[in-house]
This record gives structure tokens, sequence and C-alpha cells, in this order.
């Protein structure tokens, strides 16, 4: 977004709506260990990838949405371990926490000062697109907002 390099080429998912036979694990026991992974700590994109690697009951997970037909985060929501934040949106807070530390030590450095300028865009805009839904109405980032949050 905010380079001038082009975009990276990823992985695409399966175009099947289903899951492979081989995975063959019961919905219910992924949305127990889904919630069991979310009170240990874990974000929902680290769920999905344990639930990959790992499994559940030693049988891997490849997509959690077609083996259950709700997504990581609706799962957390209806049992009650949705995270506070969405968690692109404390990512990006904890970037700019961080580049502000960094900043008040080292006021000469003006590629992260650049970079705080565009992690700041980025969250302005994600608080826009969240407000109301995820966030309060009245939200508005600000570094001390962001630290409370933080922390």
């Amino acid at each position: 977004m905010h380079t001038r390099r082009r975009g990276t080429s990823g992985s695409d998912k399966p175009a099947t709506d289903e899951p492979p036979e081989w995975s063959d694990v019961d919905a219910d026991d992924i949305e127990e260990r889904v919630v069991e992974l979310a009170e240990q700590g874990h974000d929902p994109s680290q769920i999905g990838i344990t639930l990959r690697d790992e499994g559940v009951q030693g049988t891997p997970v490849p997509d959690i949405k077609a083996a259950t037909g709700k997504k990581v985060t609706e799962i957390l929501a209806e049992n009650d371990a949705a995270p506070d934040l969405p968690e692109d949106l404390r990512n990006l807070l904890e970037k700019a926490v961080n580049l502000n530390e960094h900043m008040e030590e080292n006021g000469q450095d003006y590629q992260n000062k650049r970079a705080l300028q565009n992690v700041e865009s980025k969250i302005r805009r994600l608080v826009n697109y969240y407000r109301g839904d995820a966030l309060d109405e009245d939200f508005k980032y600000t570094y001390e907002n962001a630290k409370e949050l933080v922390e």
C-alpha cells in the first residue's frame, strides 16, 4: 500500500467447499480445540496455523471453515472468547507503539518516522472500518490510547 514494490504472490485456497476425506474430524471437536487455544492466548491466525499443523487429536484440519461451516472468529464470538480488538488492528497498534518508543530515542531516524506515519495512516483507515462494529463509535486513535490498549 505504501511502497513502490509489487505485491507478492501466494498460494490460493483450494476451490472445494468440502473438507478432504483424510481429515474427518468432528466439527464439535474442532470448535472445542479453537476455544481451548483462544483461552491459552492464541490469536485467530495462530489458531488456524496450529490446527493446520497439529490438528485435533493428531488429525490435521486444513480448512476450519470448510470443516465447521464457520470462521475462527465466529466460533470465538459464539463462545465468548473473541478478542477485544480485531487482530489486524491490534498488530498495527503494537507496531505503532514500538515505532513511537523508537522515535523518542532516535529523533533523527527519518525512515522510521515515515514508517510511523504510514502505520498510523493504516490504523486510521482500519478504525474507520471497524467503528461502530468492533470499536466504539467515538473511538479515536492516539498514541496514549494505543499504548493503553496494547498493554
